[in-house]
């Protein structure tokens, strides 16, 4: 018995022919369709990337206890269960996560794994001088990114020398090379289509449209203030390298045709997240609550047991279960730090597994889902406080914990999934407050595109109860319950009615420059400039109290407040964001 797992990144369903997309060119994931279960109530649970890659090896949920790091001493790898058991496990990807501070300890769980180099703003090629770029729409974030990335690109002047072809190359090697043994598995992972949205003419010419305006296949992560000829430009870009991705599928399907391994080989293909691309008028995920576009997943799974083929699967099921199916299928027991079910009779006969299913972001809304209703808890209160890491790795997406982060950890109690081993407990940051989005609360099979939020009182209480259920199953530390306002005995306090003003003033468009006073010191102008003026850094400390003293504050240097309030939507409040505002016009 053999498995394949192909695995992309930020793959949003309904852009995908099986999910309804009529328009994009995807031939291969239909095919894809015809052979396997598809299913159609799947979440992904943390988020982003390395949260939903640490869940899909320990088959447990991340975002309570951890923000963005690597797999911790104590946690269960299927991976490495798998090679302790005889199994092969080979991973091929560009995923260049895997290789920061905040990923090294994912690919060493493999027998042998490879790395193909130049996705996104990876480290790759060294040059000194600044690279040509053209005229861009305007970004504010990941700058050192964006230079590097151009760099790459000149070595990808063709398809075949693009990290995702190498990455399939190297995956199909493998097959060929070992479709005659026995007991294998072979992950094959590729970054796209992740943003940068980058692919080649044969893909973009199947999406025309008529833009003649700056470059424009990278969006920051913030509320949609481009134009409608650059949102479907950037959407079109998304579309052709989502084709690109399709061309590489069918190549991994024709070798499974050509090689006979459907017989006894299982392919899970799947994603860790999909993306926000003007849905909502957001671009990217993480600030705003997970809508569905975000964290409800395509999955296609064939079981050579139950020849299961061409059939949906309406049964709620999450990536914590991907794990658990892999370790079934050869053999291997999952272990009782598992919170995630294996899949084989869901497959076979749309066998239920859970009756909810939690999703989020460290520090961010906590939801959960039954399959029809989803409720995204925000925290109770504005601060978005208490918040702890517990953590033996303390290392950052791009990078290590500050030492004044440090100085404040302290041993915690373990808990039920650490195997008696105590972490270390500091004081945890978001990027966002999900005060200023309130709480939502929607009916997915009356409001499939979650436009109406509803206000429901039983309801929320049921899912309110739901949420506590799998928190504490999931041992959430205390800090959870506290933020979320679910302390105290009877009924949970019900905060959709209570936040309605944040739900409504959240739909309301970004600022812009224009709203704001002219003068020679502005929310338009970079937070480091602002500080480095005693006057204006007093004006900054009095409205924004401990925000100043953070540890994100040196990210937020280049930034000016007003694309923080874009970018990070509730930090910094509409109104605070005025009063600061006209108190710099004064100076």
């Amino acid at each position: 018995m053999r498995s394949i797992m192909v695995m992309f990144d930020s793959l949003n369903r309904r852009f995908l022919p099986p999910y309804g997309a009529s328009w994009t060119h995807a031939p291969n994931f239909r095919r894809l369709a015809e052979r396997t279960a598809t299913f159609d109530t799947c979440y992904g649970g943390s988020m982003p990337c390395m949260p939903a890659r640490r869940e899909m090896h320990t088959g447990r949920y991340n975002f309570l206890h951890r923000a963005w790091g690597p797999l911790e001493p104590f946690d269960d790898s299927a991976p490495e269960m798998l090679k302790r058991e005889g199994v092969y496990t080979h991973l091929v990807t560009d995923h260049q996560h895997y290789w920061g501070d905040g990923g090294a300890t994912y690919h060493p769980r493999f027998n042998t794994f490879e790395f193909f180099r130049g996705q996104e703003g990876d480290e790759w090629k060294g040059h000194v001088a600044d690279p040509v770029v053209p005229d861009t729409v305007a970004y504010a974030t990941n700058a050192d990114l964006r230079r590097q990335d151009w760099i790459n690109r000149r070595y990808m002047a063709e398809e075949a020398d693009h990290p995702q072809t190498l990455t399939f190359d190297a995956g199909l090697h493998f097959m060929r090379t070992n479709h005659a043994e026995d007991r294998w598995f072979l992950q094959i992972e590729t970054f796209d289509p992740h943003e940068p949205f980058f692919s080649y003419e044969d893909y973009r010419k199947l999406y025309p449209d008529d833009y003649d305006g700056p470059h424009f296949d990278w969006p920051d992560y913030k509320q949609v203030t481009e134009t409608p000829a650059q949102v479907e430009h950037l959407r079109n870009r998304y579309a052709a390298l989502l084709s690109m991705c399709d061309r590489s599928l069918g190549r991994v399907l024709d070798l499974m045709d050509e090689l006979a391994m459907w017989d006894d080989t299982m392919l899970i293909v799947c994603t860790d997240h999909g993306l926000l691309l003007g849905e909502h008028d957001w671009w990217g995920k993480n600030a705003p609550p997970f809508y569905d576009e975000t964290i409800h997943l395509p999955l296609f799974v064939w079981d050579p047991r139950s020849r299961v083929a061409g059939e949906r699967r309406g049964s709620l099921v999450q990536t914590i279960d991907l794990a658990p199916t892999l370790l079934e299928f050869f053999g291997v027991d999952r272990t009782p730090d598992m919170r995630g079910v294996p899949l084989r009779e869901t497959i076979a006969a749309d066998t239920p597994v859970r009756r909810a299913g939690l999703f989020g972001l460290f520090g961010g809304h906590v939801s959960v889902t039954d399959g029809r209703y989803v409720y995204m808890r925000a925290c109770a209160e504005p601060g978005n406080r208490p918040l702890a890491e517990y953590t033996l790795m303390p290392t950052l997406m791009r990078g290590r914990f500050p030492a004044e982060t440090l100085r404040e950890a302290v041993l915690a109690t373990p808990f039920s999934f650490t195997k008696g081993v105590s972490t270390l407990r500091v004081p945890g940051h978001a990027y966002t407050d999900p005060y200023a989005f309130g709480s939502l609360l929607y009916d997915l099979e009356s409001d499939p595109d979650q436009r109406n939020p509803l206000i429901d009182d039983a309801l929320e209480t049921r899912m309110a109860e739901l949420m506590v259920e799998l928190l504490r199953a999931s041992d959430a530390p205390p800090e959870q319950y506290e933020r979320l306002g679910l302390t105290g005995d009877g009924p949970p306090r019900l905060l959709v009615r209570e936040q309605w003003a944040q739900v409504e003033a959240a739909a309301l468009p970004s600022p812009r420059r224009d709203d704001f006073p002219d003068a020679r010191l502005s929310v338009d102008t970079p937070v480091g400039e602002l500080i480095a003026e005693p006057a204006a850094e007093a004006v900054l400390r009095a409205h924004l109290g401990p925000l100043m003293d953070s540890p994100l504050l040196p990210e937020a240097l280049p930034l000016s407040l007003l694309e923080i309030a874009n970018l990070a939507y509730g930090l910094i409040a509409r109104e605070t964001l005025r009063a600061i505002a006209a108190d710099l016009a004064r100076l």
